[in-house]
């Protein structure tokens, strides 16, 4: 699995409007377990992302999708700047255990 924690910085008083857009080219990527988009509490402009893939190549692939590219342009002047990309290397979870069996009786057949 391919994992990435991401925050965003959006411009001020821009963040609903952000996570409008993320939420909203979520569905349809294929190799994609899991998308949260969360606002972050202490910071009024910020927002994390949390992403779990089946591989990195899903992700990469995901990128050009064009609803991804749409929301990519359309958000890209809201967004002051990227804070923080983090990959990881996801074990398991609630949810993402059970999508990634899911996905991997799928492949088997």
């Amino acid at each position: 699995m391919y994992g990435l924690i991401v925050k965003l910085a959006a411009q001020p008083g821009k963040r609903d409007a952000v996570i409008s857009i993320l939420l909203g080219c979520v569905a349809g990527m294929p190799g994609c377990l899991s998308y949260v988009v969360a606002r972050d509490p202490t910071d009024q402009d910020a927002i994390w992302a949390t992403e779990v893939w089946d591989s990195e190549a899903s992700h990469d692939a995901s990128l050009s999708l064009p609803a991804v590219q749409a929301a990519v342009a359309e958000v890209r002047p809201l967004v002051a700047g990227l804070a923080s990309k983090v990959a990881t290397e996801p074990v398991g979870g609630w949810g993402v255990t059970r999508r990634w069996d899911r996905a991997m009786k799928r492949r088997r057949g």
